[in-house]
This record gives structure tokens, sequence and C-alpha cells, in this order.
């Protein structure tokens, strides 16, 4: 038995929701990318205030030149995050992310053995990520004014 209609939606044990949950989608999606690239970009508001002061810890990790990756890794954070907050370049700015987002998964559970503990932000900032690469940008977007996406 399946639980979808003949249009693919699924059949709601409260029907009358139905409505709600259509009118407020869109809106959601938007609101989860503001908060997303909002958080983002405060995040790397500091590292992009001295942007080689991670130098050391990226090349720490393996990341030589460690001056270039800390410099990358700030504009990821900082510009990425306010570019995903406005949905102008929404999958390349998620993208980016989302490989910062890895490289620290990769440093909290193994190279700092904290495991799932100390890697679990890192791991829904990144499904979060992930869905933006995926989806893109939704009509409340720059890249939907501009009539283009990646």
């Amino acid at each position: 038995m399946s639980i979808t209609t003949e249009n693919g939606r699924p059949r709601l044990i409260i029907p009358g929701l139905g409505s709600i949950y259509t009118a407020l989608h869109e809106g959601s999606e938007t609101l989860l990318r503001v908060v997303t690239g909002g958080i983002l970009a405060i995040h790397g508001s500091s590292k992009i205030v001295d942007p080689f002061g991670a130098a050391e810890m990226v090349q720490g990790l393996g990341f030589y030149p460690g001056a270039f990756w800390s410099l990358l890794l700030s504009c990821t954070e900082f510009f990425g995050g306010i570019f995903l907050l406005l949905g102008f370049l929404t999958r390349p700015s998620a993208f980016a992310g989302l490989i910062v987002l890895l490289v620290t998964v990769w440093f909290h559970w193994v190279t700092i053995g904290q495991g799932y503990a100390g890697a679990e932000k890192s791991i829904l900032w990144s499904a979060m990520l992930f869905y933006f690469v995926i989806r893109g940008p939704n009509r409340h977007s720059v890249d939907a004014r501009l009539g283009k996406a990646f």
C-alpha cells in the first residue's frame, strides 16, 4: 500500500494541513538557506578580520602553504555565507562550505580523536550545505532574479 496519492504527494493523517504545508514549503526552504548562510558568515566574520590567523592550524592538518589555505577558509566561510544567505551563486557557495565542513568532520573525528561527539555539529552543517548543493536556489534568491543558476 502506497502512502502517496496519484499526484505524488503523501496522504496526510490530517488532510487539512496540506494547504499549510504547501504554503510554507518554499518559505521554510528560504529560511533554512538564510539562517545557514547567516550563521556561516557570522562564524567566518572573526576569521575575515585576521584572514591569515588560522595558517598554523591548517598547516597542522597538512594544507600547505598555510597562509593560502587560511585566507581561502576565511573567505569561504564569510563571503560564502553571505552569498548563501542572499541566494547568489548558491550551489558553488554551498559546495565550498561543504568541503570546509567535511574537513572539520575529519579533523574532529579522526585527527583529534573526538569521534562522533566532536564532529556532530560539522556533520549537521555538512548535511545542510549538501542540501543546497543539490537543491540550489529557489525563487526567493538573487540567482532567481538573475534568471540563472549554477
